[in-house]
């Protein structure tokens, strides 16, 4: 099975991905310089967060987004 890579999404491969740690890795030495800590967030979201920010029939929602519904 051949699975394809998610439209406007990108992979990172060897040879970029060690440029990307390079740069991870002076971020975080800055930050944590400055007192911040690391957060991290949902890789995703409500549907319903971006139908009321940016209106259900948005090109956002519509077309660039994907909806899970779940039996929850």
């Amino acid at each position: 099975m051949l699975t394809q890579r998610p439209r406007g999404t990108s992979d990172i491969l060897p040879g970029e991905v060690e440029k990307w740690q390079r740069l991870e890795g002076v971020a975080r030495q800055t930050f944590r310089r400055y007192h911040f800590q690391e957060t991290r967030t949902p890789m995703f979201e409500h549907t319903e967060l971006f139908a009321r920010g940016v209106g259900e029939t948005t090109d956002i929602v519509t077309k660039e987004m994907y909806t899970f519904t779940d039996r929850g």
